[in-house]
């Protein structure tokens, strides 16, 4: 499925429900913080090693995948409230991060881009 495909029948889905009248653009953008918040909640007080063996679990990879899902289905909605074209976007994105990011001033750094050394 497409982004384009999932995104129509994300729109058909609420539609189908009467939730567009919901669905501006500020209560798509809090949902979509809330949902994110949802996701870091699976890590909260959890050890890199126990967030290594937690995620294997079948129970805990399903919630994970859930969240995972409501991101990005509220994301889909926002785009498509504001006319952006996510893969463009994602695209464009990239190429001023590949500028920002030079691989041999950002390779192995955790750095951001202003605290790179020249």
């Amino acid at each position: 499925m497409s982004i384009q495909e999932l995104t129509q029948a994300l729109l058909k889905f609420r539609d189908e429900r009467n939730w567009a009248q919901f669905h501006t653009l500020r209560n798509l953008i809090v949902s979509l913080n809330l949902e994110a918040a949802e996701l870091l909640e699976l890590t909260q007080w959890k050890s890199e090693e126990e967030m290594s063996a937690l995620f294997n679990e079948e129970g805990t990879q399903e919630a994970l995948r859930d969240e995972c899902a409501d991101v990005l289905l509220y994301l889909l909605l926002i785009a498509d409230k504001a006319g952006i074209d996510l893969l463009e976007a994602a695209r464009s994105k990239l190429e001023k991060n590949a500028v920002k990011y030079p691989v041999e001033k950002a390779y192995g750094s955790s750095r951001k881009y202003t605290q790179l050394e020249d």
